[in-house]
């Protein structure tokens, strides 16, 4: 289901000779439609009549400014920069002006993937209404002094100080929720079971006509605006909802054969990595098998491993939604869920580590096959902004469908993961280009480095720079034996391909997926040549020194032999 509002508007000056409030809202652009909706209420606060440029031009600012802020921010932290910067603005205008200065208050609500987020400075209000539950529940607290003389004056308000402390509100949204956000001249007047009885009768620009006109006929000695928010349909979770789940919720303890998880049976234990459990289940509405990851029990209370599992699962949900071939798709978590855990499409099938384990050799039409899809696959990933990190025989697997898909995306960098994440030396050493080891960031190049290794290891049987240590320090001594010295039905073509993969120097690369996914198309028709030898003082500039001394002092040696026992 995509993410759907119905938006109700409607706003009188009441017995006031002039509307000083103002409300807005804006949907994502095209191309975002995931970061959702903002929509903001101000009502103006002024001794000459400035009130309703206050409250317009907080709300314009930060509805026009909202998605200009990097989608990387969370949204109470883009919602505090702007409010901010507007506070700042509207104070200094207010002590040039001195005796005629405007301030406004505000209520901002952001709704994105399955979450809101409320901003909230003044007595505007938010409320949500949800269907059978009587009465609105308020969202905010009045920052105005608790006196009857004294309801208007406020405690809090964008201008009002050089510094303004916005009140931040977070939480789940839910299909057929309604959002009011009202000035005082609305609930001032109306109790919180007649908003509730409003906002739920009718389409929401009815809704907010209805509310108005309630207030109004109730006797409002004020402006009354209405601002109605109707949820019709939701976007697949976001980052923010999962990372909340992962703050929420707790992994499930070990779990065996027969136990039940949230409507899953618990089939098998597929593997225990020490930081992950990975399970076997059945569904028990559908039958169908499923695989369910979670965190290791001696690993439940980490907060860092928490958040890359959350992050491992909205990646999921991004590069999979659809049914895009080449991952896993994951099912995403309902609302009801007792605990932390990501749940994926089981597929039946081998890793390429599996296939290497129990032999035979593969012909080279499986290889040429396995190679394109994944290629294709790691060319939509990286088009998503993703770098896997650790591609490796164990990570590609070819389903009983024909399929082959990468597995496992709980290191991979997308710009949104936490910062020990994005710090983590992760990645299979034996796997790794060079580049990363000399200090360079992983990018997609180092993704299609480990595709090559792990060809060459397919087809060769053996790794092209031989087993890597951490802790060994020069790794890249001599060049990959060509494959068709180790076997003799490799096509030059593709021992030329696999070999530029892993090439010691990245200029003699692949840059990009759909370069290497051309080559494989193209075959013999058009091969590409065998990357050239890796100089010797490239490979080991070491080496060159050490031979040099050698040659001194063998040099040096004779010349002494010379001196002292050779006649004059």
């Amino acid at each position: 289901m995509s993410f759907e509002v119905e938006i109700g508007y409607s706003s009188h000056r009441g017995p006031r000779p002039q509307n000083e409030d103002f409300a807005g809202a804006v949907h994502a652009p095209r191309g975002e439609e995931s970061r959702g909706l903002v929509a903001a209420i101000a009502d103006g606060v002024s001794s000459g009549g400035h009130g309703l440029e206050a409250a317009q031009t907080t709300v314009i600012g930060l509805l026009g400014d909202y998605f200009a802020t990097p989608d990387t921010w969370e949204p109470t932290v883009a919602m505090d920069r702007l409010i901010a910067a507007q506070n700042a603005w509207l104070a200094d205008h207010n002590r040039r002006r001195r005796h005629d200065g405007a301030m406004t208050t505000l209520t901002a609500l952001a709704l994105h993937g399955q979450t809101y987020t409320l901003a909230h400075v003044g007595d505007t209000r938010a409320w949500r209404v949800r269907a059978g539950e009587g009465a609105a529940t308020p969202l905010t607290v009045d920052h105005a002094l608790d006196h009857p003389d004294l309801r208007s004056r406020l405690t809090r308000a964008v201008g009002l100080d050089d510094h303004v402390r916005v009140d931040y509100l977070q939480g789940e949204l839910r299909v057929g929720d309604c959002f009011v956000l009202s000035t005082d001249g609305v609930h001032g007047v109306l109790k919180p079971a007649r908003v509730a009885e409003l906002a739920l009768a009718t389409h929401a620009q009815q809704a907010s006509d209805a509310l108005v006109d309630a207030a109004i006929a109730a006797g409002t000695r004020d402006n009354a605006t209405a601002l109605v928010i109707r949820v019709l349909g939701l976007d697949a979770r976001q980052l923010h909802d999962e990372l909340g789940d992962a703050r929420r919720l707790a992994p499930p303890p070990a779990l065996k054969v027969g136990d039940m998880l949230d409507g899953y049976q618990i089939t098998a234990l597929v593997a225990d990595t020490g930081v992950h459990r990975l399970y076997q289940a059945r569904e028990a509405r559908t039958r169908g098998l499923v695989a369910i990851k979670t965190l290791h029990p001696s690993r439940a209370s980490d907060p860092e491993e928490r958040a890359m599992l959350a992050h491992e699962a909205w990646l999921g949900l991004r590069v999979s939604g659809g049914g895009a071939p080449g991952f896993v798709r994951v099912h995403e978590r309902g609302d009801d869920a007792s605990a932390l855990y990501t749940v994926f499409d089981w597929h039946g099938g081998r890793t390429i580590e599996q296939m290497l384990r129990s032999g035979p050799r593969p012909g080279v039409a499986q290889v040429v096959d396995a190679a394109t899809q994944i290629c294709k696959a790691l060319g939509r990933l990286h088009r998503h902004g993703v770098v896997h990190r650790d591609i490796k025989p164990g990570n590609l697997h070819l389903g009983d469908d024909g399929q082959w898909r990468i597995l496992d995306l709980g290191v991979a960098l997308s710009g949104r993961e936490g910062a020990a994440q994005r710090e983590l030396h992760a990645g299979t050493p034996s796997f790794m280009n060079p580049e990363q080891w000399e200090g360079a960031a992983p990018d997609p190049g180092s993704d299609l480095f480990a595709l090559g290794v792990s060809l060459y290891q397919w087809l060769g049987g053996r790794l092209p720079y031989g087993e890597i240590e951490p802790y060994q320090g020069a790794r890249y001594r001599r060049d990959p034996v060509a494959l068709s010295r180790i076997r003799p039905d490799v096509p030059m073509w593709l021992d030329h391909l696999v070999r530029k993969a892993v090439a010691r120097d990245p200029r003699q690369r692949f840059e990009t997926a759909e370069e290497m996914l051309l080559a494989l198309e193209r075959g013999a028709a058009r091969p590409v040549g065998a990357p050239a030898a890796t100089p010797l003082a490239r490979r080991d500039p070491a080496l060159l020194w050490k031979l040099a001394l050698a040659a001194s002092l063998v040099f040096n040696a004779l010349l002494v032999y010379w001196l002292l026992f050779l006649p004059r």
